[in-house]
């Protein structure tokens, strides 16, 4: 997982190219008719050029402020992103893709908005998650680590004492005989707390 989220991002697919050009074409049309729509107090104009605005925004984003946070929609997609893929390979230039931004920035607007890598987030989101199912399941350390993302039983034990100070089998004796059923499993209870829908910014 370690290498993957420090491989470059993926080149451009044929694909994307051909997108890219559909749009251009389709941008090309609507000021063609914005054009040939003379009538300015016509309702169709103004959303013609909202439409041909929003196109050519979606093919040449703004560049984004270098250092700058995350939006709120992009800190929640980021987030949602990596919860839903966190039982396989997590690569930054997937998450710059959902974003559109470099490499570069979103590394450095992640931290600002994270308060760490996406490496480390991603790896303490797989520890959260490996201590709710440690909680809630009778699941052995090995199913636990591999159902969570970890190479190993071995992996999952290493990051889990360095996130959380004790072994996985200490912290699952200690917390299964206190554990309460209304209480908020710690996937919860550890999780990053957010604010109006954004994540909030660390101190």
């Amino acid at each position: 997982m370690e290498a993957h989220l420090e491989d470059p991002p993926a080149v451009s697919k044929p694909s994307s190219t051909r997108s890219r050009e559909r749009m251009h074409r389709v941008m090309k049309l609507l000021e063609a008719a914005v054009g040939q729509l003379h009538d300015l107090q016509h309702p169709a104009h103004g959303k013609l050029l909202e439409a041909a605005s929003m196109l050519r925004q979606q093919i040449h984003p703004p560049p984004a402020r270098e250092g700058g946070r995350l939006l709120a929609w992009q800190a929640r997609k980021v987030h949602d992103y990596i919860d839903s893929h966190i039982t396989g390979p997590v690569l930054v230039a997937d998450l710059c893709a959902l974003v559109r931004r470099s490499e570069a920035h979103f590394s450095r607007s992640f931290k600002r908005t994270f308060g760490e890598s996406p490496h480390s987030f991603v790896i303490r989101r797989r520890v959260e998650l490996a201590a709710q199912y440690m909680l809630t399941t009778d699941a052995s350390l090995s199913d636990i680590a591999s159902q969570c993302g970890f190479a190993d039983q071995a992996h999952l034990c290493r990051r889990f004492r360095q996130s959380v100070g004790e072994t996985p089998a200490a912290w699952r004796r200690v917390h299964r005989l206190q554990h309460d059923e209304n209480a908020k499993p710690p996937v919860e209870r550890y999780a990053i707390p957010w604010r109006n829908g954004a994540p909030v910014p660390a101190a």
